[in-house]
């Protein structure tokens, strides 16, 4: 009898042993496999974030682009109309009507230059930053449009 437990014991006792170290092996062993399958998700979920995001503002960059440029035509085509409306006055024949429209627009901007040099002399001719943009401005327009004129 005594042998018989020896034996049985011994091999149960290893069988047994082996099982439930094979089964705590493969527990332990899908545990890390689900472990890395939530890592791998994890880091997949933010590669995919990260690319939609990338896609994204490349789309809003593209149509920012779009905006710009359509933006910019425009401009450039109204400023060729107004070029071109420039170009094409032509008199009317009546004396007083083509003296009006020769003297309208110079005689407007010496008003509007008068008037601000009558406030700046109210100040002292100190410059506030309001005027100094005016002056930006009104360089900027007289400049630009001799620039515009050369080219065409």
């Amino acid at each position: 009898m005594g042998a018989l437990f020896s034996f049985l014991g011994g091999s149960v006792f290893r069988m047994v042993w082996g099982e439930l170290s094979s089964a705590w092996t493969k527990h332990q062993d899908h545990k890390h496999e689900l472990d890395a399958i939530k890592a791998q998700e994890a880091v997949e979920a933010a590669r995919a974030e990260r690319e939609l995001t990338k896609l994204k503002l490349l789309n809003d960059l593209g149509i920012k682009e779009i905006e710009v440029k359509t933006d910019a035509d425009l401009q450039l085509k109204d400023a060729d109309a107004f070029m071109e409306a420039m170009r094409n006055v032509t008199p009317t024949g009546i004396a007083w009507v083509d003296a009006w429209n020769g003297i309208i627009r110079p005689a407007c901007a010496t008003t509007a230059i008068l008037i601000w040099w009558f406030c700046l002399y109210t100040q002292g001719f100190v410059l506030s930053e309001w005027d100094k943009e005016l002056v930006g401005v009104i360089l900027g327009f007289y400049f630009a449009h001799r620039v515009f004129t050369s080219k065409k």
